[in-house]
Order: structure tokens, then sequence, then C-alpha cells
């Protein structure tokens, strides 16, 4: 018997003995278990104690249920909706329409950096890149002087609080929407022209050849091949402008503004002299996350597509 078939016959062997699973195979699993392991724990640790009364909270380990039907309460999800939904609703109206723009805004501009040729083409695109890097902590003086001092929309658009449906807070929104969308544009340009640059040129020329103007070629072309990236940016803006809490704390100030966002109000949830409550602080953070599970779960097809372009 030749020494390959030796060897052939010892794996096969040791095969039949593991059931058919190789040591590697063993080892991958069981890494694969402890990440699992290792991002569940803390959000099951969140839910269980989020049910919890102040004496189960005291009498059991952060990850483990309740012992005794005394100890669970679904009351902090009741308290945290009440003191979020205004929040939720703040953020629902400056978060949605900054992320439209930004995707629209830099849609264009990418293509207008990509598949149109002008002179000072690079000086700008250095511009956008350069946006991408100007740290939160950089702008909060100069962008609280600039609302609070020089613009002062409050007072501008005092003209408009008298309509129906409109409220003196809504300044204060329009100041988000404004600042996320700025904020938000070069990043974004950047995703739509890494996609643009793979678009085939040929399809380009041949549509100018026919007398396509430079909006018409984005209408027709541009814009239809785009969609799987608006979802990518949709995804990827809501989330940034959702999470964020600095501009939020600059422009508004106080947890108990009119106009304070969710994340605003979280951070003081569950505050007291007593302590802090910590289910009721978790029932919020989850209450606070739906809307970004939500978009992920409604645009997950389209974002896998868009990543792949």
């Amino acid at each position: 018997m030749s020494e390959q078939s030796v060897t052939t016959e010892q794996a096969t062997s040791t095969d039949h003995e593991t059931g058919g699973i190789s040591i590697g195979q063993i080892g991958l699993y069981a890494t694969l278990a402890g990440l699992v392991g290792f991002y569940l724990i803390p959000i099951e640790s969140g839910l269980v104690t989020s049910i919890k009364t102040s004496a189960g909270l005291d009498n059991t380990m952060p990850f483990l249920p309740p012992t005794t039907g005394s100890w669970i309460t679904f009351e902090k999800w009741q308290v945290a909706f009440d003191f979020l939904a205004p929040g939720m609703v703040n953020s629902m109206l400056f978060t949605i329409p900054s992320t439209i723009l930004c995707a629209i805004l830099g849609s264009m501009a990418a293509y207008g950096l990509t598949l149109v040729d002008w002179r000072g083409q690079i000086a700008v695109l250095s511009l956008f890149i350069a946006g991408i890097f100007v740290p939160y902590q950089a702008v909060i003086v100069p962008l609280f002087q600039f609302w609070s001092q020089y613009m002062q929309l409050g007072t501008r658009l005092s003209f408009l609080w008298g309509l129906p449906l409109l409220e003196p807070h809504y300044a204060t929104i329009l100041e988000l929407i404004i600042t996320h969308t700025a904020y938000g544009i070069p990043i974004v340009t950047l995703l739509f022209r890494s996609q643009y640059k793979t678009m085939s040129e040929e399809m380009i020329e041949a549509a100018r050849l026919d007398g396509a103007s430079i909006w018409r070629v984005y209408q027709r072309i541009v814009l239809p091949l785009s969609i799987p990236m608006f979802a990518v940016v949709f995804i990827f803006q809501f989330t940034q402008i959702w999470n964020e809490f600095l501009f939020s704390l600059t422009i508004i100030g106080s947890t108990n503004d009119p106009a304070a966002s969710a994340t605003l109000i979280l951070s003081g949830l569950g505050q007291s002299l007593e302590g802090t409550d910590y289910p009721l602080r978790m029932a919020g953070a989850f209450i606070t996350a739906l809307p970004t599970l939500l978009v992920y779960v409604l645009f997950a097809d389209k974002f896998a597509e868009g990543v792949q372009t």
C-alpha cells in the first residue's frame, strides 16, 4: 500500500471519528457562536433589564431574567414612550427631509463631478473630500453663533407662526435640517461618485450624440440606475442623523425645548436625585432604535443591491 493511500485512509477515519466535521470547521463554528453571543448578550441584557422592577434589578444579574412574576413590569416601556413620543416626532421632522435632501443634492453633485467635464472640477471635488474630514467638534461654536446670533430664523420667520399647523419651534427644526444636509452632502457625493465612475461612458456619450442635454441624461439614464445607491444613502444618512446628538445639543440646548430630539430627551431619561432608573433608560433606548431598525428592514434588498454596485 502506498504512502498516499495510507494518508487518505487516516484522513477518512479521522472524519468518521468527528462525525464528518473537520477540526477547522469546529473552530469556525465555535468562533461564530462566540461572536453571536458577544453581540447578542448586550441586547438580551438590555431587554431583560427594561422589564424589571427596581427589586428585580437589585436582586438579579443584568443578563438574567426576573425570577418571580412580581419583578416583571412593562410600565417602563409606556413611561418611556410617553416621554419620547414628542422627541421622536421632532426627530422625524428633521431626519427625513435632511436624508432626502442629502441624497438628491449628493447625487446631482456626484453627477456633475464625475460624468460632466468642466474646468475646476478637481478643485471642487477636493473641497467635497475635505468636507468629510471636518470634525463635529470644530464647528459647534461657529454653528451656535451662526444660528443664534446671525440668522435667528425664529424671528425672521415670525410671520409664519400664526398659520395653522406651524409652531415657533419649527424654526429650530429647520436649522437642524439645513445643518444635517450641509454636513451630509460631502460623504453622500463620494458614495454616488463611486457608482457613477463604473457607469458606461459609451452609453452616456450616445445619449449626448442623440441631443440629450446634461439634465436629460441625468434624469433619464443616471437617476434610474442610481436607485440602489439611493437606498444605501437613505439607510446610512437616516441612521447617522437619527442617532446624532451633538448638533441637537448645540442648536436646541435643552430637553425641555419643544423642538428637543429623541436622542436629546433620551440623554436625560431616568435621571433623578435618587439615581438612575436603568429599566426606564433601557426601554427608552430600544424605543428610540425602532425607526432605524424599520428602515433597515424596508430597504434591505435595495441596500444589498446598492452595496454590490
